[in-house]
């Protein structure tokens, strides 16, 4: 692999592709799951065991969305620190954060012995390390947290990797594995026996009720329960003022050098996060960062760049073939919103699983299952979503919500930036201003034009150009389209509309 692989993960390369059908007329199933990435597919998994009746309704390709842009850490450190979790949870609440976790990333490994699934699964110690005194000092207050919380957690200066650093705060028998090959094994045993996986079927409405209704473009769903496994669930305007969505950038590559079998992440803001995995006999390196809100960025190339820079100057590694990003999204008060949905009776969700998807993806499909059959889980209400948390979630909450307000108006008073299509060069795309409105417009490398309105479907904010990856993206509340208008990210439901440009 000479040439490096924009924008398809490693996951998608190393694993063999995999056809499902559409949705052909309607059906009537005990549950549908929207979604096949590992919230869905865990979830419908688990209540075929249970003995229900499952329909499994995906956009476009299973594995094709965040859960195919992982790096695919199953890890009990999460995103918020563990001192922040005791703070704002409690005590309780911080160790049913730690307990839930490791409960998920044991799930994992029973589902791998139970169904033989070849999938890379390896037990590895994580570390978070320390650059800086004061890093080291964060550090400090973090272990007495961690381990309050039941954590397996030490600090150390023997970290295991290629550069100097103060030390880290080691955490032992985490996990990692491969994604794809480990869902697609789950997809063999879910098949069958009254239960359904269909792709290229778009959602189109969900109906509360008894029964619900799920209307899509090839025909309408009847069912019990519905769960939106869709990582930003669709067209839920309450919980998406509780949300915030961030691009993330991921560079992989083979080592030239010994790195010791692990996860490991800086103590920078924003921070990095790196880990192993062996390909065809090889070991590569896969460090992922740059994170930033989605639409807040154009030159979306330079992340790449700056992420490439990192992996070169800190670890054994000449080429870099694989290069990918994911969409990450933060919830106020830094824990997911997993259950029921807020005003529904029968409508799950899952969302804000911030940088450890992997896990708490895992999780929401133990959760929600069990919500489902009736059965008592000891995180149903840490993880509720309807939840309201005001001291933990209210800076952000305002801080998110007042600045998608602003870009509301903002970028509906920012001026064009043209009037004609031959200011728009092959390969780019701009917004433009025709016959007093304004149109995003893209023209492909052969000159052939593509214009659609800016104005994003789910709120009605305006979209940005995405360069390294092609896309309209919406720094509201974080949709993302193709350059013609086709859906990427949720939760907008609906295409751009298409407009015409003058001769």
């Amino acid at each position: 692999m000479d040439e490096t692989r924009t924008n398809r993960s490693l996951w998608t390369l190393t694993a063999p592709p995999r056809d499902f059908p559409a949705l052909a007329g309607d059906l009537v199933v005990d549950v549908v799951v929207i979604g096949a990435g590992i919230t869905g597919l865990t979830t419908a998994w688990l209540l075929k065991r249970a003995g229900k009746r499952v329909a499994v309704l995906e956009m476009n390709r299973i594995l094709s969305g965040q859960t195919g842009q992982t790096t695919a850490h199953l890890t009990e450190l999460l995103d918020t620190p563990y001192a922040t979790l005791r703070r704002d949870f409690g005590e309780k609440g911080a160790r049913l954060a730690a307990s839930s976790s490791r409960a998920a990333m044991e799930q994992v490994a029973s589902l791998v012995q139970e169904l033989s699934l070849d999938c890379d699964f390896q037990r590895v110690p994580s570390f978070r390390y320390a650059e800086t005194a004061r890093q080291w000092a964060s550090l400090e207050q973090e272990l007495s947290a961690a381990r309050d919380a039941g954590l397996h957690a030490s600090l150390t200066h023997a970290v295991p990797l290629p550069f100097p650093v103060k030390g880290a705060l080691r955490v032992e028998d985490q996990a990692l594995f491969h994604p794809r090959k480990y869902l697609l094994g789950l997809v063999d045993s879910l098949i069958g026996e009254g239960c359904f996986l269909f792709e290229n079927t778009r959602v189109t409405e969900v109906h509360d009720g008894a029964p619900c209704r799920i209307v899509t473009d090839r025909g309408t769903v009847t069912t019990a329960a519905v769960v939106e496994a869709t990582h930003s669930p669709l067209n839920r305007v309450l919980l998406q003022t509780k949300l915030s969505a961030y691009r993330s950038y991921t560079v992989a590559g083979p080592l030239e050098g010994p790195l010791e079998p692990g996860q490991y992440y800086d103590s920078q803001e924003p921070y990095h996060y790196i880990r192993t995995q062996s390909v065809e006999g090889r070991a590569y390196v896969i460090v992922g960062g740059e994170d930033h809100k989605v639409g807040a960025e154009e030159d979306t190339g330079r992340r790449y760049a700056a992420l490439e820079d990192y992996a070169r100057k800190h670890f054994p590694v000449k080429q870099l073939t694989y290069r990918w990003s994911g969409q990450v999204i933060e919830s106020t008060d830094g824990l997911p919103y997993i259950g029921r949905n807020s005003a529904s009776r029968h409508v799950y969700v899952a969302t804000g699983f911030s940088g450890t998807g992997m896990t708490f993806g895992t999780l929401a499909g133990m959760l929600i299952s069990d919500l489902i059959l009736g059965r008592q889980s000891p995180y149903a209400a840490l993880y509720d979503a309807t939840r309201v948390k005001p001291l933990a979630g209210a800076k952000d909450f305002i801080q998110e919500n007042a600045e998608t307000a602003f870009r509301f108006v903002a970028d509906r008073l920012a001026k064009p930036e043209g009037k004609h299509l031959s200011e728009v060069a092959p390969g780019e795309a701009k917004i433009l201003e025709v016959e007093g409105q304004k149109v995003a417009v893209y023209r492909e490398a052969d000159g052939t034009s593509h214009a659609v309105s800016p104005v994003c479907t789910h709120l009605g904010c305006h979209v940005h150009w995405n360069g390294a990856e092609r896309s309209w993206d919406c720094p509201c509340h974080g949709a993302r389209y193709s350059p013609t208008g086709k859906v990427l990210n949720g939760p907008a439901v609906k295409d751009l509309p298409s407009r015409k440009l003058p001769r």
